[in-house]
């Protein structure tokens, strides 16, 4: 144990192997990020939204299951077993999505993914925040959630033009046999445990324990609380941009490629806006932060239907990338800060569950209302619920966040 040092310099090597492993994670994402809506349609001839949708919301619903699970077996079994575990679900994924006979086996596969990502993020995300300790926390999920939406916006532009070049099926998806296969080894060979970290920081830290962690992240605790609804709805218009947005795109008669292009400035903007956005969130007002990058979003997203010129697609798609930059890496680390090491990863996996949940809600809501009343008033609506998001984090959460010591 004396030989436990907090710090990022001082565990660099596994922090940095880490931040590789989730640029894996966060491919095996961006291998549907682009395509899938083609895919049903092309493929199967799905052609409702809500169905087509079904596959994010199965995808949704099975992360988040499993983020929550993550966090509280993380003590108990180790982060490096569950991430292992999370990497040998992922491996059948881009092989059932190749020789799918259905539609519905292609959902199957999306659950599957889902166990996957809960699984692999989640235990990297607390792995980084287990080695660096308080000091450099937000600098940490900036470069973890960087590494992981870079990879998705990278990956997705390279599925859109494979994809273009070569058809839907089956070249995009060999990309993710080979992420996942290298994940899983890497993690094998190279990764390790970091719960002896955890045992060193709790002996310093005297933060209070909360009574019941999920009530008070979910609903009790006003900072824990209000992060938690906006990574909720954060992750709702994150599902209706990833379910609808090509749907808008291939309406007005974009190729493969510059759908992938627009679909992928997203992510890659809202990844490497995460390098800044992270250091920030340990030097500036994390409230300030997470209500501008809320409102950021809910702007953005109102706009798209009244905007059919590419490079305004593009520039709204950016903006959306830093608004959601803005707060990805905060959420994390405030959520860090408030609790104690101990309950820090049954907090964050609680959540991860319902910030995952919204990709699910997001889904079904876009579907839904885009089949009744069209994709126009399903952006509209997803882009109110954002703004309101923003409004609770100004009104609700206070202005500092401490933690509060016996």
């Amino acid at each position: 144990m004396d030989s436990v040092k907090l710090g990022l310099k001082e565990n660099w090597k596994q922090f940095a192997l880490l931040v590789i492993v989730n640029g894996f994670v966060g491919g095996m994402v961006g291998m549907e990020r682009s395509i899938f809506p083609q895919f049903a349609e092309v493929e199967f001839g799905v052609a409702s939204k809500t169905a087509i949708l079904a596959f994010i919301t199965a995808f949704g619903i099975s992360k988040a299951v499993a983020n929550y699970y993550t966090g509280k077996l993380a003590n108990k079994f180790g982060r490096r077993t569950l991430l292992l575990f999370g990497w040998l679900l992922a491996i059948p994924v881009p092989f059932m999505l190749i020789y799918a006979p259905s539609w519905t086996f292609v959902i199957i596969a999306n659950i599957l993914l889902g166990l996957s990502q809960g699984l692999t993020w989640s235990s990297t995300v607390v792995m980084k925040i287990d080695l660096v300790g308080e000091k450099d926390r937000g600098f940490a999920m900036g470069l973890n959630e960087f590494a992981g939406y870079f990879a998705v916006g990278i990956v997705a532009f390279i599925t859109g033009y494979v994809a273009n070049s070569y058809g839907i099926t089956p070249y995009p998806f060999y990309i993710g046999v080979f992420l996942s296969i290298v994940g899983f080894l890497l993690t094998l060979f190279w990764v390790k445990d970091t719960r002896d970290f955890v045992k060193k920081e709790g002996k310093n830290n005297k933060t209070v324990e909360l009574k019941n962690v999920f009530l008070e992240t979910t609903f009790k605790n006003k900072t824990l609380s209000s992060v938690t609804q906006a990574g909720l709805i954060n992750n709702l218009n994150d599902g209706m941009i990833w379910g609808l947005l090509p749907m808008v795109l291939f309406s007005l008669n974009f190729d493969n490629e510059n759908i992938g292009i627009i679909t992928a400035i997203y992510p890659a903007v809202w990844g490497i806006g995460q390098l800044f956005t992270g250091k920030m969130s340990d030097h500036y007002s994390k409230k300030g932060m997470l209500f501008w990058g809320m409102l950021m979003q809910g702007i953005a997203i109102l706009f798209i239907p009244y905007s059919s010129e590419f490079a305004v697609l593009a520039g709204l798609s950016a903006i959306l990338g830093l608004g959601t930059a803005l707060v990805y890496p905060t959420f994390l680390a405030t959520i860090a800060q408030a609790t104690s090491p101990q309950q820090r990863a049954e907090s964050i996996g609680t959540f991860r569950l319902w910030r995952d949940l919204g990709y699910a809600f997001g889904a079904i809501i876009s579907g839904v209302t885009a089949d009744i009343f069209g994709v126009e008033y399903a952006i509209l609506t997803i882009a109110s619920l954002t703004i309101m998001s923003s409004l609770i984090i100004k009104f609700r959460m206070p202005v500092n966040i401490k933690t509060v010591r016996k």
